[in-house]
């Protein structure tokens, strides 16, 4: 599918440029055409990256094939080609799902602490002004999020954003020393080094080759799409104004697997294009071995069990994204459950009154 699109793209130039093309439009008329279809290009083949990632990712659970061997081949072959270090990650992924909304051991979208972001606590009698501590422009706040969409990943690879705090400093997916692995699977990390020097080879070699420009309009925005699609995705499942994160013994692999919210995610594209994985991630949390295809079916036996448990969500994604982005802020520094807090100190649950600490303000 994506090399279909990719030769469906090879005719956009030629044929907004022609003559004839231009007589029909005007010159002003056959540009701007040409830009819009480029744009359906890249919404499109944007999408089929990330169904290409999704499969990837699938085979690093093991889900894809029966065999190990296929699953570790098709996943280092796609992930590579998409910019992921496929073992390295892979691990670090695993770990993420054994641990998932616990503060201690969660790998990714660990919540920053009120600490963290030098807010005092709360005392009777003593009021916060939370705007010279969170109080941003739309504007600036707008930016800071495209940023998170389109850097995020890297980011996190690289630098362990929004990572596991209690790492050193320095934690990254590249280095075979690194906290995140044993000793036994340095050989992996380094495999996984070798697939993303290829990469900056192959890119390179392109760049020369066809030229710039063209290695962008047909592979660099497709991939930029491809780090903001899996960011919304994973995003908007772990982040979520009225998800719990729990700490110490109120943590079990059952409470941080409900901790995750399904999502309508762009309708019929997001169902044929990313396989469903946006639509019944929940399910997945609890059966990550299971495949893709029956997350449907499963779920519908996992909300019968689990109940009110079950948490979905039909809100547009984009304006999910947006709520959740200003509305997910901070935890407290104390308590075995938490819920995140807004720009205002505000949060919209709380835990049960033994898991609470005085001071908690509700919307």
């Amino acid at each position: 599918m994506a090399a279909l699109a990719w030769s469906l793209a090879t005719s956009i130039d030629p044929y907004f440029k022609q003559t004839a093309t231009r007589e029909i439009l005007t010159p002003i008329g056959a540009e701007v055409a040409r830009w819009a279809a480029w744009g359906v290009y890249w919404w499109f083949q944007g999408l089929i990256f990330t169904g290409i990632w999704v499969i990837g990712h699938e085979c690093g659970h093991g889900a894809f094939s029966d065999h190990k061997i296929v699953n570790d081949v098709l996943g280092f072959i796609t992930h590579t080609f998409l910019w992921t270090p496929y073992f390295s990650w892979k691990i670090s992924h695993h770990r993420h799902h054994s641990n998932h909304a616990s503060m201690e051991r969660d790998e990714v979208y660990v919540p920053k602490t009120r600490e963290d972001l030098n807010i005092p606590d709360e005392a009777e009698g003593h009021t916060i002004d939370y705007d010279e501590y969170l109080g941003d422009t739309p504007i600036y706040t707008l930016y800071m999020l495209v940023r998170q969409q389109l850097l995020a990943f890297p980011a996190y690879l690289l630098f362990n954003v929004s990572g596991q705090k209690n790492y050193p400093k320095w934690t990254n997916h590249f280095d075979p020393n690194s906290i995140l692995f044993t000793k036994a699977q340095k050989s992996a990390v380094i495999l996984s080094n070798i697939g993303i020097a290829f990469m900056v080879w192959a890119v390179s070699y392109s760049c020369s080759t066809f030229g710039t420009a063209n290695v962008i309009k047909y592979y660099g925005i497709p991939w930029l799409e491809v780090t903001h699609w899996f960011i919304m995705i994973t995003y908007l499942h772990h982040t979520s104004p009225e998800l719990p994160h729990y700490r110490g013994k109120e943590w079990n692999f059952q409470r941080g697997a409900a901790a995750t919210v399904d999502r309508n995610f762009l309708g019929w594209q997001g169902r044929f294009f990313l396989h469903d994985v946006a639509h019944y991630h929940v399910i997945h949390h609890f059966f990550p071995k299971m495949p893709f295809y029956h997350g449907p079916e499963a779920t519908e036996h996992l909300k019968a069990f689990i109940g009110d448990h079950y948490a979905y969500s039909d809100r547009p994604v984009f304006k999910a994204l947006w709520e959740s982005y200003n509305k997910c802020q901070f935890v407290e520094n104390e308590g075995d459950v938490l819920f995140y807090r807004d720009k205002k100190g505000q949060a919209v649950r709380r835990p049960a009154d033994q898991y609470r600490n005085i001071g908690t303000k509700i919307e």
